[in-house]
Formats: structure tokens, sequence, C-alpha cells
């Protein structure tokens, strides 16, 4: 007879593990390991998928060849008309973000 865990607990382990992973892929893009970084992401958004836990948003990556998006190291950062462009230097994809929250205060 198998138990089954409760929905809580799958949350928070995901949660976790996700966390853990995302770190993880960091540290491979710092240390120039593109091919292992990406893996660790895709991992992370199976695992998302998997617990229904949602990626966090503080960690960002890109969407279209799943690296970790860090300015300076492999994406260029530049504010224009109240958003937020990350560019990926490796595949060119474009990220806009809004800043309207910010300039209110």
């Amino acid at each position: 007879m198998s138990r089954r865990l409760p929905n809580a607990t799958i949350h928070e382990i995901g949660a976790e593990r996700i966390d853990k992973l995302l770190t993880m892929s960091e540290e491979a893009v710092r240390s120039g390991r593109d091919d292992r970084a990406r893996r660790y992401v895709e991992i992370a958004m199976g695992i998302s998928g998997k617990t229904r836990v949602k990626m966090p948003k503080e960690k960002r990556f890109c969407k279209n060849c799943h690296l970790p998006m860090m300015p300076g190291v492999n994406c260029t950062v530049r504010l224009s008309n109240h958003k937020v462009c990350m560019r990926c230097d490796v595949c060119g994809e474009v990220r806009r973000l809004p800043y309207v929250r910010e300039q209110r205060t």
C-alpha cells in the first residue's frame, strides 16, 4: 500500500529543489559551464510543472535558450520608455519588464 504525500509538502519540496537548481545554474554560468546551467534550468522547469509551483520571479532566465540572465556576464540591461530591457547575449532574446510603479514614488 502506497502513501501519498500532502500537497503542501510536495509544493514545499518542489520550491526548495527549484531554488537550489537555479542557484546552481547561476554558479555554473559564472564558471563558464553554459551547458550545465541550461540543464539545471530545464530540470527546474520540469519540477515546476510537475509540482505546480511557480518559478521564482527574482531568478530570471532567458525564455529562449534557458540560461540564467546575469547582467554583465551574459546579458545587457538598458532602461528605455518606462521599461527595463534585458537582452540575452547568447541568443539575442529581449525581455521587457515595466518599472512604472517604482517611478511613481
